[in-house]
């Protein structure tokens, strides 16, 4: 409700206060005059003057205000609501939420109510980001760009390949059609225009029409992006017209993290003459980084998303929260990535998950604003829901520097010291009380990768060569690849561009430096690009099957890369700008060179990918590369160079100069004085207000997208992007009562560790997949496929595509595959044909699974895909928490074996008939009992934490429970 509107009921009219020029308002939570506020989490404060502020008496009650000034004592009892002043959405996650609500609209009009009302309430920014795919790489073609049903007479032409090292200009590599303009007049005896333009850098470039180096292939992948998708873009730009509250941030702008970190945060909102902490949630994983800032935010799913954009407060128990305390200097040698790593070993092995994370103590001020949002976007590798780094004189010479003015500097210190949350890390009066204190010594931090499957799997670098040798040696699991003593020597030549190499176990074939974690730092990639140049310069060369991509989070990134003079010499090497947007991390690698695969395949070798990312599960990046390392981007480089993981740079050369002179790493490393004196040169202001320009401009083709002009979206029957889906089918006004499954089947029997990517993949759609089969129904070729990605606001390709994952591990099938067993018959099908014959036969069904179901990305299609698929339950040992509160958003029962028992200790067999009987009344973690068809029972507890999601459930999800408050 709007704060002076209602000023004279609101129950906490009494804290209002005024900064010292009078004009603005806020609530002061100091004016309670209760000593628990200074001792309170800065975190918790956020979580407090948003719970007064908002206080309506139904939502928010002022019981809810108490609770979280009692937090000392509430913590982990008490449910608190949460209304955070914006929703954040990336495209993948966002169409689907926008599309919904465009259904909604549907079934409101249906009932003879006003479509309009179905309005965000809360502001929503959608950043289309995720459609990039990697069709172009090195300024050559690799195979055929698939242009996902475009006109193919506007399909680029293809170019030959290049050598790599070519001119930026001039024709071969560069940005400009041009030659170059800072190229002096040639002249007999000077060099080429290639080392013209590593010495004498910037060229004029049309992305951000200032010196910046903008390579063809990035032209080239930003042209198919915006073919390919052109549909979906022009239901984005209905949305912007339709609905109140959004904003579309268009394509070849950036990566959403980035936009946030960089445009959009705030820090304080001003509305309606009242000031208030900018706060946020959004469908992207990478929303945690903005508690770098000072700025509280973190993931949730599309559904719950949308309720926020509807109004409803986000509903959470009260968090513990666990004060990180650093202390100790920071070591030289060491990047962010190696502090973000030592920081998740330590914190993981803490077992802190489901707890906020607030950093404080003397070392804090050590770490530059980069630094801490790179940390801040690792915390769900070690279960956090955020890692919070309060505001401090850090922060704000950073925002000095940036898009904020000298006014609102002034306004945003005077309110956030009014209100106590502005820190002081050295001063230890300051420091709150939190749940436990975990003590971490950065001089201890030192270069690491983690891998070669799972991102908790950390090996120091000096370590690297042992661990991967063992990795070959060990049974086929977490780590090992049970490669035998015989062939663990093999090397396979090949042919490459008529000259012959080889490759070996352990040998890197993609190496990516991409937009996920360490963009938004520009340390660490400038690190990467100093280390590029002293390689370039010592004449070491990237060997030019090595599949390698330079994906920038944003145009910021490459401008400082270009005026920090480093750009050419991540080309020279092969890294070339290919695109803003994610690309390798979702799955869109471009395929490797056919003699590399063949190799592979050959000598059954496990291939090497390195990239700078936080998520690398095993064949995400490619079916054939089997070991997957994640590194920070000066590493990236390192083994790109060395060709392979299996080196010791400490006793290793990295490579030979052409004098045969042999080098090292620390011979060519960048020392942190170096970088932090090329950072403070080159990322400067002009950088953030080129970037705000560049999105205010907006591009041409997005100006020129015609969309409809209605209320209500004419949905095309003829569409395979945009679709109605059913979530609304036989919506009643009144509330159903609870519906018993009886005799259900298990439509899977699924282990542990169960993650997001199995259940709802998010790279390109398998030819003989149930949505390939789909597709080709509708007369689009294998070409035209795009991704699921892509088509995720079609509900038809995104249920055929759940438990599409050739990584699914099935205990009906016994070997990874997207099959099940369709029980009645003894049929192997694929999962969506099975679950179609189910429904056809009126069979409910549920799934059984281990420990840990649902880890890894925030994705709202992992529930809602298994809803449309008939799934009423997943009875498992444990949940990741976030996939849990989407199960019980899409109306499908988490249900959890007791302690110490699961399948195989209740001799399940998974072919049995279950059913599970509800009461007329549930009630939050009550328990059931599940009957099978063999005579046994055994209870499971009902996974509902609170009332509020029992709600929701007997509504049947929260989109129906959404619509009915319209109704």
């Amino acid at each position: 409700m709007a704060p002076t509107s209602l000023v004279k009921e609101h129950p906490y009219s009494h804290l209002i206060d005024t900064l010292t020029d009078g004009r603005i308002k806020f609530f002061n939570p100091q004016k309670l005059n209760d000593a628990r506020y200074d001792k309170l989490p800065l975190s918790m404060r956020i979580f407090l003057e948003a719970a007064i502020r908002k206080c309506d008496g139904f939502y928010i009650k002022e019981e809810d205000v108490q609770n979280i000034i009692d937090w000392q004592q509430q913590q982990e009892k008490a449910e608190v609501p949460f209304s955070p002043a914006r929703i954040l959405l990336q495209d993948f996650t966002g169409i689907p939420a926008m599309v919904d609500l465009a259904a909604m609209r549907d079934a409101v009009a249906k009932h003879g109510m006003d479509p309009s009302l179905v309005n965000p309430k809360c502001p929503t920014d959608l950043i289309v980001d995720h459609s990039l795919q990697i069709d172009y790489s090195k300024c050559a073609i690799q195979n055929t760009p698939n242009p996902g049903g475009g006109d193919s007479s506007s399909r680029p032409a293809p170019s030959r390949p290049l050598p790599r090292g070519g001119s930026h200009c001039g024709g071969q590599r560069g940005s400009c059609s041009k030659g170059a303009c800072s190229d002096p007049p040639a002249s007999p005896g000077r060099p080429p225009a290639s080392v013209q333009q590593i010495e004498n850098t910037p060229l004029l470039c049309p992305f951000h029409l200032k010196p910046v180096s903008e390579p063809e292939t990035a032209l080239k992948n930003q042209e198919m992006e915006l073919i390919r998708n052109k549909e979906r873009l022009q239901f984005f730009k209905w949305c912007t017209k339709a609905f109140k509250n959004v904003n579309v941030v268009p394509p070849d702008v950036g990566a959403v993290h980035q936009v946030n970190l960089e445009y959009l945060s705030r820090v304080i909102q001003v509305s309606d003459g009242f000031i208030y902490p900018d706060s946020v949630v959004g469908t992207d994983s990478h929303t945690t980084m903005i508690n770098g800032l000072g700025i509280l935010g973190w993931g949730v799913g599309g559904i719950e998303s949308e309720a926020v954009m509807l109004g409803q407060p986000v509903s959470l128990t009260l968090p513990q929260v666990v004060g990180c305390k650093l202390v100790g200097s920071i070591n030289p040698l060491s990047t962010s990535i190696d502090i973000v790593l030592g920081i998740t070993k330590h914190l993981r092995q803490a077992g802190i998950g489901g707890r906020f994370v607030e950093f404080f103590g003397p070392g804090v001020s050590q770490l530059s604003t980069p630094d801490r949002t790179t940390i801040a976007n690792m915390c769900p590798e070690y279960s956090a829901t955020v890692s919070f780094f309060p505001l401090d004189q850090v922060t704000l010479k950073h925002f000095k520097r940036t898009n904020f003015s000298q006014e609102k500097l002034e306004l945003l210190e005077s309110y956030m010291k009014a209100v106590k949350l502005f820190r002081s890390y050295e001063d230890p009066s300051e420091d709150p009380q939190y749940s436990e204190v975990i003590e971490i010594n950065l001089s201890t931090m030192v270069p690491y990768v983690s891998g070669p499957k799972r991102p908790q799997d950390r090996v120091a670098i000096c370590s690297m060569k042992e661990d991967f040798q063992k990795c070959l040696d060990e049974k086929v699991g977490s780590k090992g690849f049970h490669i035998s003593k015989e062939s663990q020597q093999l090397r396979v030549p090949f042919l490459h561009c008529g000259q012959e190499y080889q490759l070996a176990h352990g040998s890197v074939v993609i190496a990516a430096v991409i937009s996920c974690t360490n963009n938004s730092n520009p340390s660490v990639m400038l690190t990467a690009g100093l280390l590029a140049k002293k390689a370039v310069e010592a004449g070491l060369v990237v060997k030019p099957y090595i599949r390698t991509s330079l994906a920038p989070g944003s145009g910021m990134v490459t401008h400082y890369l270009n005026t920090s003079g480093v750009l050419p010499y991540f080309n020279k090497l092969g890294f070339e700008v290919i695109g803003y947007g994610c690309a390798t991390c979702v799955g869109n690698t471009a395929p490797l060179p056919d003699a590399v695969v063949d190799a592979i395949k050959e000598g059954n070798l496990v291939a090497c990918g390195v990239l700078s990312g936080n998520r690398h599960f095993e064949g995400r990046l490619c079916d054939c590369v089997r070991a997957n390392y994640l590194a920070s981007p000066p590493l990236v480089v390192a083994y790109a160079i060395a060709g392979t993981v299996g080196i010791n740079f400490e006793e290793e050369p990295l490579g030979v100069t052409s004098e045969g002179k042999e080098l090292y790493l620390r011979d060519i490393w960048p020392s942190r004085d170096e970088v932090q004196q090329t950072e403070e040169d080159t990322v400067i202001s002009s950088i953030f207000k080129d970037l705000r320009g560049r999105l205010e401009k907006g591009n041409t083709f997005w100006k020129n997208i015609d969309c409809p002009d209605s209320v209500l979206f004419p949905w095309d029957p003829k569409s395979t992007y945009i679709r109605s889906p059913s979530f609304f089918t036989k919506l009643s006004k009144e509330v159903p009562p609870p519906q018993s499954i009886q005799d259900a089947h298990a439509l899977l029997f699924l282990g542990d560790k169960v993650t997001t990517d199995h259940i709802s993949p998010a790279g390109s759609i398998a030819r003989a997949s149930a949505a390939a089969k789909y597709l080709m129904s509708k007369h689009l070729t294998p070409r035209e496929f795009n991704s699921y990605g892509a088509r995720r606001g079609n509900d038809a390709v995104m249920t055929r595509g759940t438990f599409a994952s050739i990584k699914l591990q099935n205990r009906f099938i016994g070997k990874p595959s997207p099959k099940t067993v369709h029980i009645p018959s003894g049929q192997t099908l694929d999962v969506f044909e099975a679950a179609e014959r189910y429904q056809r036969d009126g069979i409910p069904l549920i799934i059984l699974a281990g420990k840990d179901y649902g880890s890894g990305n925030s994705r709202d299609w992992v529930a809602k895909g298994p809803f449309l698929l008939g799934v009423g339950a997943v009875i498992a040992e444990s949940f990741e928490k976030l996939h849990k509160n989407q199960l019980v958003g899409m109306g499908i029962m988490p249900l959890q074996f007791l302690p110490g028992q699961n399948a195989d200790s209740l001799e399940i067999s998974g072919k049995e008939k279950f059913t599970i009987t509800l009461p007329d009344s549930l009630s939050p973690r009550q328990q059931l009992t599940v009957k099978t068809s063999q005579g046994k029972s055994f209870p499971v507890t009902a996974q509902f934490d609170s009332e509020m999601e029992v709600i929701l459930f007997r509504h049947g999800g929260l989109l129906r429970y959404v619509a009915r408050t319209l109704l």
